[in-house]
């Protein structure tokens, strides 16, 4: 009985050290979250892999990830508390800074997805030929580029509201119609129609080159948290390099947050998606990943000020907080 005890003795100690340490572990893990700006694809791979390969818990947090959709705004959900990041593309979080005070801490798609595609028996071989056509255009941000590259040019144009859906473009009541490279002119080819029938003009080849996804905070958070900001955007940049180099793994979790949302999966495009997202955010530059560069801010802030998208935009360095090469 007396050995009993003595080793009772031993063990209980141990037992409350393992205790301790795994609450300790607990506490460890900062609990945050993110709302995507949109519903789940593979434009947001990077994310689910750092959350299934354990990348967010390595960096010491607990990630809880939201999706955005047609009728739920990224920015809402900082605005109401309800997640602690968002993800928006860099025209919109300077449009949004005018009422709530924003800030980027990682900009991740360098170069800007949304283009204008035409059908080539349209007859329109440049953008000179756009002149009295039926265009349309997105609301919202995704019209900024439009609008700019129509003054720019001096080009008139029939602007018209465009949809979710690029029925009206493939009846013909648009000559040209707003897509992202990713997805709508992937959409158009899967409906039947080759690359060499279409005309695609990408603005970022007349000078619009607007990065797209980055993550945002308030100004209050990235004061605050500064830790939990880096750890976020470090480890959400390693489930991208992840994600593009191991496709089908990624392309498997982005098919299983699809289903379980009821989002209709189609694997082929989730794959050409995916595909996009790695040429868009790395380009020619792997080096740049998360880190937004003044000259791009320059440009998006000021094509806003031109277009009386805004009156005004604060100084880079306020504007974002995030990693620098």
């Amino acid at each position: 009985m007396e050995g009993i005890m003595q080793h009772s003795k031993r063990i209980i100690p141990l037992l409350i050290l393992v205790i301790l340490l795994v609450a300790a572990n607990v506490r460890a893990q900062e609990q945050t979250s993110i709302v995507l700006q949109w519903l789940p694809q593979a434009q947001f791979a990077g994310f689910y892999m750092a959350e299934d390969k354990g990348l967010y818990k390595e960096a010491g947090l607990e990630v809880e990830i939201y999706h955005g959709g047609p009728d739920i705004l990224a920015s809402e959900y900082l605005e109401s508390g309800k997640a602690d990041f968002a993800t928006m593309f860099l025209s919109t979080g300077l449009m949004k800074r005018a009422s709530l005070p924003i800030v980027n801490v990682g900009q991740f798609v360098q170069h800007s997805a949304l283009m204008l595609v035409t059908l080539k028996s349209s007859n329109i071989n440049s953008l000179d030929d756009l002149g009295g056509k039926k265009i349309g255009l997105w609301a919202n941000e995704f019209q900024v580029q439009g609008r700019a590259l129509f003054k720019r040019k001096g080009i008139n144009v029939n602007i018209i509201p465009q949809s979710d859906s690029l029925d009206l473009f493939m009846r013909g009541g648009v000559q040209a119609a707003s897509a992202m490279w990713y997805n709508e002119y992937h959409t158009l080819l899967n409906y039947g129609l080759e690359e060499d029938e279409l005309r695609p003009f990408f603005y970022r080849d007349f000078d619009l080159d607007f990065p797209e996804d980055g993550i945002y905070c308030l100004e209050s958070t990235a004061d605050s948290k500064p830790e939990v900001v880096k750890a976020l955007v470090e480890a959400t940049a390693r489930g991208w390099m992840y994600a593009f180099n191991h496709p089908d793994e990624a392309i498997e979790s982005v098919m299983r947050r699809m289903t379980e949302a009821r989002v209709p999966a189609n694997r082929a495009h989730q794959r050409w998606m995916l595909a996009r997202m790695e040429n868009i955010i790395y380009g020619d530059d792997t080096k740049s990943m998360g880190i937004l560069k003044q000259a791009e801010y320059e440009r998006v802030k000021d094509t806003l000020i031109e277009m009386d998208f805004i009156d005004k935009a604060p100084l880079f360095p306020e504007f974002y907080r995030g990693p620098v090469r």
